[in-house]
């Protein structure tokens, strides 16, 4: 089995809050036993995962890691993902600067995977989740773990290796492999939607707005730290 099985198994059990004593008496298995499952030494058989997802009101796809939904559902089609953009009050609840700024990025990347899917390029599509899902990664698990007391269990890379950058090298993977997936696409003469001005402000007349706004404050943000660094004196 995969270490995804321990680390769920541990998880339920730290979930439920009870010892490892006593989840071990619940499955009828000695304490001793149920560590190994946990710490991934021996694998059980189906008589304990059947026990273990009556125990923990779990899927045994979920406990096995292959779907995040507990009841073993999976992610069929798009249509059967929830999207809180299609929300009439998607407000962010205690922040006005949280919802303005979710929306200017839900808006923006609305337009980026529109225009990708106009490619039909699957590679850069596939590169583009990934880069924005590592970046959402990386700044859940910084909140995450902020005050210190969080149990890092929950994720499947190492604390260390968290830190020591892992997660920004997958980015930068990521991102040669878009533009990788860009450059064949050119290169087979894939036509590529219009996006000049006018033709975005026609096709997307109210998230445009946002890509333009993101656009002109990361510009001048990233200049102004290069303007920073450049009148720094020189050591």
């Amino acid at each position: 089995m995969s270490n995804d099985f321990s680390r769920s198994l541990s998880l339920l059990r730290q979930e439920k809050g009870i010892s490892q004593r006593a989840a071990a008496k619940e499955l009828g298995i000695s304490q001793a036993l149920l560590s190994h499952y946990e710490n991934g030494i021996r694998e059980p058989g189906l008589a304990f995962v059947a026990r273990a997802c009556d125990y923990y009101n779990v899927s045994a796809d979920f406990l096995l890691g292959r779907t995040l939904s507990r009841d073993g559902t999976t992610i069929l089609d798009a249509d059967s993902l929830y999207d809180s953009s299609t929300e009439r009050s998607n407000i962010l609840k205690g922040s006005v600067l949280a919802t303005l700024s979710k929306k200017l990025l839900v808006n923006s990347i609305g337009i980026l995977f529109d225009l990708l899917g106009k490619t039909g390029r699957k590679e850069a599509i596939r590169a583009c989740a990934d880069y924005l899902g590592t970046s959402v990664y990386v700044m859940f698990r910084h909140l995450y773990r902020a005050d210190g007391t969080q149990n890092e269990d929950f994720f499947s890379i190492p604390a260390q290796q968290f830190t020591a950058g892992l997660p920004r090298a997958d980015m930068i993977c990521a991102e040669v492999e878009y533009v990788d997936a860009l450059s064949v696409h050119t290169k087979e003469k894939g036509t590529f939607p219009s996006m000049n001005h006018d033709s975005l402000s026609r096709e997307y007349p109210g998230p445009y707005q946002s890509l333009l706004q993101i656009i002109h404050t990361t510009g001048e943000r990233i200049n102004r730290r290069l303007d920073a660094r450049r009148s720094e004196p020189q050591k």
